[in-house]
C-alpha cells in the first residue's frame, strides 16, 4: 500500500506480464515501444511487399485482365481491412485484450495465420507446379489450382489480419498514461512515430522489394516479406517484460448493441424531452429475468452516453471515405497507368511501376518528424492557444491539404 501511495506501482489497474500490478517506472513508455514500433514496421513491410505490385503479379502471371486485376487486388484489401473489426470483437467476446496476446489463442492463430498465407505465396511463385508456366512471348498460362492456391496464400493473410491489426495502435496507446501530464504528451507523440514506422516499411516494400519482384524474381520478392513477417512476431513478444497491460473490460459493441435493441423495445415508452436512446435506461416492470436485470432491456446512462459518442465519431470517419476510395487507387489503376509511361532514368535503369508510390512515403517519412518536433513545439504560437493541435483540427488540416 505504502509503495502504491509513493507512485511505484500504476494504480489504474493495468498489469504485467504476470497479471500483477504494472510497475511504473520499469513498464510502459518508450521502454516498451521500440518493439511495437519495430513489430508495426515488420509487418507493414511484409504487407505492402505483397500489396505493393500485387496487381501487377495478377495480370502479368496470372494472365488476368486489368479490371479483373484491380477487382481481385480490391476485394483482397476490403477483406483485410474488415477482419480488424470482426477480429477486435472476438478478441473481446474471449475476455482477451490486446496486452495478452500470449494467451490469446485466437491472436496466436492470427500471426500464424499470416505467416502461413505468406508462405504459401511464397512457394506458389518459386515451386514448379505451383507457379504459372510462360511461353517464349511471356504469356503466362495458369490452371485452377495455381490461381486457387495463390488466392488461399492471400486470403490467409486477411485473416491474420484481423487478429493483428486491432491491436497494435490501442496496445501502444496502453504504454502511456493519461492521468500523467508527461506521458500523456508523449501518448501524442507515439502515434506520430506509429504512423512514421509503418511508412519506413512501406519505404522497403515499394523500393527494395517491388526492385526485387521485378528484376530478381517473385520467389525473392514474396520470400522476404514472409521473413518480415517472422521478424514482426518476434520483436513484438520480446517486449513481454515491459508491457503494460489494460484489464479487459468487456466488448464495447455488446453495449452498444443492448442499448439499440433496449431503446427499440422500450420505443412506446413516454420520456420528456430526452433523446430515443435515453429509453433504454427507463426502468420498466419487464426489465428483469427470473429475478436479475436483463442487459438487453436496461442498460446504464453510461453505456447511452458510449453510444451516442459512437454516433458522433461515425460522422467524422465518414469525412474519410472518399479520400479512402481516391488513396486505394495508387496500388491499382494508378499502377497499370505507370506501365504506360517511360520510367527509364537512364538505359540501364527503369524504375518498376509499382515504385512510384515512393512519392506518397517519402512525403509521410519527411513530415511526421517535422510536425513532431518542429511544428508541435510551436502550434500555441500559431494558434494562440497554449495547448496543441487537436486530434480534429489535425485532421481538418490534413483533408484541406
Amino acid at each position: 500500500i505504502v509503495m502504491a501511495e509513493e507512485g511505484i506501482y500504476k494504480e489504474d489497474g493495468t498489469t504485467d506480464f504476470r497479471n500483477k500490478p504494472a510497475v511504473k517506472h520499469k513498464t510502459g513508455t518508450w521502454k516498451a515501444c521500440p518493439y511495437i514500433l519495430g513489430n508495426e514496421c515488420c509487418e507493414r513491410l511484409a504487407f505492402y511487399g505483397i500489396n505493393t505490385n500485387l496487381v501487377n503479379y495478377l495480370k502479368f502471371q496470372l494472365n488476368q485482365r486489368n479490371v479483373t486485376a484491380v477487382s481481385n487486388v480490391m476485394n483482397w484489401l476490403g477483406m483485410c481491412y474488415v477482419m480488424p473489426s470482426i477480429g477486435a470483437f472476438l478478441l473481446m467476446r474471449i475476455w482477451v485484450d490486446a496486452g495478452r496476446l500470449l494467451a490469446s489463442p485466437s491472436a496466436m492463430f492470427s500471426c500464424v495465420s499470416s505467416l502461413q498465407g505468406m508462405m504459401i505465396l511464397t512457394m506458389s511463385v518459386s515451386i514448379h507446379g505451383l507457379k504459372p508456366t510462360c511461353d517464349e512471348n511471356n504469356i503466362c498460362h495458369p490452371t485452377g489450382l495455381q490461381i486457387g492456391v495463390f488466392f488461399l496464400g492471400l486470403y490467409l493473410i486477411a485473416l491474420g489480419t484481423g487478429g493483428i491489426k486491432p491491436c497494435a495502435s490501442s496496445f501502444g496507446a496502453d504504454q502511456f498514461d493519461d492521468s500523467d501530464e508527461i506521458e500523456k504528451k508523449q501518448k501524442s507523440s507515439f502515434f506520430n512515430w506509429f504512423y512514421f514506422s509503418i511508412n519506413i516499411g512501406a519505404l522497403v516494400a515499394s523500393s527494395v522489394l517491388v526492385w526485387i519482384q521485378t528484376n530478381i524474381g517473385w520467389g525473392w520478392g514474396f520470400g522476404i516479406p514472409a521473413v518480415a513477417m517472422a521478424i514482426a512476431v518476434v520483436s513484438f513478444f520480446s517486449g513481454t517484460k515491459l508491457y503494460r497491460n489494460q484489464r479487459p473490460g468487456g466488448s464495447p459493441l455488446t453495449r452498444i448493441f443492448q442499448v439499440m435493441v433496449a431503446s427499440v423495445g422500450k420505443a412506446p415508452v413516454e420520456v420528456p424531452n430526452d433523446n430515443f436512446f435515453d429509453k433504454a435506461a427507463v426502468v420498466t416492470s419487464n426489465d428483469q429475468t427470473k429475478g436479475s436485470i436483463n442487459p438487453w432491456k436496461l442498460c446504464t446512462i453510461t453505456q447511452i452516453e458510449e453510444l451516442k459518442s459512437i454516433i458522433r465519431l461515425l460522422l467524422i470517419w465518414a469525412t474519410g471515405i472518399i479520400f479512402s476510395a481516391v488513396y486505394s487507387q495508387m496500388g491499382t489503376l494508378f499502377v497499370l497507368q505507370d506501365n504506360t509511361m517511360y520510367l527509364h532514368m537512364s538505359p540501364s535503369f527503369e524504375i518498376p511501376s509499382a515504385s512510384l508510390s515512393l512519392f506518397d512515403t517519402t512525403n509521410i517519412i519527411f513530415w511526421v518528424p517535422v510536425y513532431d518536433r518542429l511544428i508541435v513545439p510551436l502550434s500555441p504560437k500559431l494558434t494562440g492557444h497554449k495547448n496543441r493541435f487537436t486530434q480534429f483540427q489535425r485532421m481538418a488540416i490534413d483533408l484541406v491539404i
